[in-house]
């Protein structure tokens, strides 16, 4: 059952229709631009868009930058701060470092860490593995830079919803397997992770609102191109076929009730579990994917806070 706080406003959320892409993101950006509110505390940041080399050749890759500014003469912290990727949502086919705009901001407003908001490429125009190619090279500038941007390089962290979770997994997957950036944690909220499509909360969902299984299947078709459907996809695209979860760092994973992702966030965080990483895992009640942007619900509140205390416990901030 959803939510009562969630029913109330279930007529007024957009329905994503990815069947027109260039009109899906024209509307997804028009709904985030109006969601738009005053950041409380924005004044404390150093905002700044920059270009970065891209991974192996690849394009320049777009970054918003959030730092925490030590006093209104400093364009710098005073001691090294957090640094946390921060991986946005949409499907692996909408979004942008804009829409996120607001989540970046509060995140490095809350735990005076050092924020990167990375725009990476999308599909279907840029399938697999140029996205998670984008966020493992903004990973890498973060750590690069750290001593330049105030950075701790012991307190990395990747963190992401939905698609931006899946990628965040990906990420994490790539860092450990080619030896790059030493992540400490990984944040991982209602993550996309597995392309098979085959979990019971996949197969029963297929209506629900912001996201279901038919959409879920255009955006695996979008991020895979030619290699959907096949045996052979890559865990980077696909976190959840994964044989080795080893070596990866502690992770918080939360999921929907209502969500089609549900079961493959819960199937992730045991298979963690199981081969030693340690794992919070938080099955939130009466939720959909998404259901968070109705900021005003108690569960909503509940699991913002919840994500906040997680990060500042394991960043050493309390």
């Amino acid at each position: 059952m959803i939510d009562p706080e969630l029913v109330a406003v279930l007529d007024l959320l957009p329905v994503i229709d990815t069947t027109d892409l260039v009109a899906a993101r024209v509307e997804f950006d028009s709904m985030m631009a109006q969601m738009r509110v005053e950041i409380p505390g924005i004044e404390t940041l150093s905002i700044e868009d920059r270009m970065v080399p891209g991974w192996e050749g690849d394009p320049e890759v777009g970054v918003r930058i959030y730092r925490p500014l030590a006093s209104a003469a400093s364009a710098a912290p005073a001691a090294p701060v957090p640094g946390i990727l921060y991986i946005h949502g949409g499907g692996f086919i909408i979004g942008n470092i804009e829409s996120e705009h607001a989540g970046a901001a509060v995140m490095a407003i809350e735990l005076g860490a050092v924020v990167v908001s990375v725009e990476y490429r999308l599909a279907p125009e840029h399938p697999f593995p140029a996205p998670v190619h984008d966020c493992y090279a903004a990973l890498s500038f973060l750590a690069a830079e750290a001593a330049a941007l105030g950075v701790d390089p012991e307190r990395l962290v990747v963190a992401g919803a939905s698609a931006g979770g899946g990628l965040a997994a990906g990420t994490a997957l790539l860092a450990r397997d080619l030896g790059g950036p030493r992540l400490c944690f990984q944040m991982l909220q209602i993550p996309e992770l597995d392309d098979r499509l085959e979990t019971p909360s996949m197969r029963a969902f297929t209506d629900t609102p912001l996201w279901n299984r038919p959409l879920a299947v255009e955006s695996w078709k979008a991020y895979l191109g030619d290699a959907v459907d096949g045996d052979d996809v890559s865990p980077y695209a696909a976190p959840s076929r994964a044989k080795d979860l080893s070596g990866l760092p502690s992770a918080y994973i939360s999921t929907a009730e209502m969500d089609p992702l549900r079961d493959e966030g819960i199937l992730y965080g045991l298979s963690l579990l199981q081969a030693g990483v340690s794992v919070e895992l938080h099955q939130f009640p009466g939720t959909f994917h998404g259901s968070s942007m109705v900021a005003t619900a108690a569960v909503s509140k509940r699991s913002r806070a919840e994500a906040t205390v997680v990060l500042r416990r394991v960043l050493g901030l309390d």
